[in-house]
């Protein structure tokens, strides 16, 4: 086992969705030895770190250059989560992904490496492309046909870190569909839970895409989605754990855009109103009808924790994050159980 107790952390995207979410948890279990690396530029996220408990905060792209002039000045580092990335499906700048993304996780996994320091990294979902099936992670890498330059950017350096043999020695987290507070930066790239709720509370109503098969109802399309707070329980424990290779952080099980929507109706309280539109053009080729997390090596590397229900996610996120528009506190509750479950 890994003692994250031991040495700073160094958590790249701190300020972003899941690298704040790890931070409050990480606060929540007594850890503020943290340094918090990001690119804050004009956006809104500085706000997410405000409530929470960090030793200092490096700016990204000073990152490498103190990496390779003055190591020492980051601390006594024993673990890195390094979450940072352009992590926007339509970004069309290839080149800068590959330098973003790629280049940047290469340099710091070997300066990691080189000091037998702990690293965990974020791969994507995005690598599988589009297959429609309950996805392994143990699948070959070289099977994967990721669509978009985004998936591709993560995938290359999944494939890299294979060929170096990398792979023996850190942890890749392919994420899901992730929803919850602290994504409110994000714009267009937000979850559907925060962009429906909005919808609701200006018209009344959401829009969802209509099925083309005939195998899938309106609304019936399924994805793995998963509540940030769960994704980052299952992220530090894999980084406590002494597994590494490529994970699957997810749900483990499929659910419907309908069933994901419903209960922001009920958390508004305000009665049911979808819309189904025609799905554009653009989109019809490449749509996937199912997406499922196949979580079994999760559960070998020892994460037994239960899963709470879809509904309790939404509701939590909703009646007190959205709701009132808030940030994640120190002091958040874990999770809303039963006490808000909405029927």
């Amino acid at each position: 086992m890994h003692d994250l107790h031991n040495g700073r952390i160094l958590l790249t995207g701190g300020a972003g969705l899941i690298g704040s979410t790890v931070l409050w948890a990480l606060n929540r279990r007594g850890l503020d030895d943290v340094l918090v690396v990001d690119r804050l530029d004009e956006s809104e996220k500085w706000k997410h770190l405000v409530p929470l408990r960090f030793a200092d905060y490096l700016d990204a792209d000073d990152l490498t250059e103190t990496l390779e002039v003055d190591p020492e000045a980051l601390g006594p580092i024993g673990t890195v989560i390094h979450l940072g990335a352009c992590s926007s499906t339509t970004e069309c700048d290839a080149d800068f992904l590959m330098r973003n993304n790629y280049e940047y996780t290469k340099r710091l996994a070997r300066w990691a490496i080189e000091r037998d320091i702990r690293f965990v990294y974020a791969s994507s979902a995005a690598t599988y492309g589009s297959l429609e099936s309950t996805l392994d992670d143990e699948a070959p890498l070289t099977d994967l046909r990721p669509m978009n330059a985004y998936a591709y950017s993560k995938h290359l350096f999944d494939c890299y870190a294979s060929r170096q043999g990398w792979l023996e020695q850190i942890c890749g987290i392919k994420y899901f569909n992730i929803f919850g507070p602290n994504e409110d930066h994000k714009g267009e790239m937000r979850s559907v839970v925060a962009k429906a709720c909005e919808q609701i509370r200006e018209s009344g109503s959401i829009r969802l895409f209509k099925s083309d098969r005939a195998e899938y109802a309106d609304g019936e399309q399924r994805r793995d989605f998963l509540y940030v707070k769960d994704a980052v329980e299952m992220t530090l424990h894999l980084a406590a754990s002494d597994r590494n290779g490529l994970f699957n952080v997810g749900a483990g099980k499929a659910q419907t855009w309908l069933d994901l929507v419903r209960p922001i109706f009920s958390a508004l309280d305000v009665p049911e109103r979808i819309e189904f539109v025609p799905m554009p053009e653009h989109l019809r080729a490449k749509y996937q009808y199912f997406t499922c997390a196949r979580i079994d090596r999760l559960r070998a590397a020892g994460y037994t924790a239960e899963i709470p229900q879809l509904a309790d996610a939404v509701g939590d996120y909703v009646r007190n994050y959205l709701i009132p528009g808030r940030v994640l506190e120190p002091n958040d509750a874990p999770y809303a159980r039963r006490a808000t479950t909405i029927a």
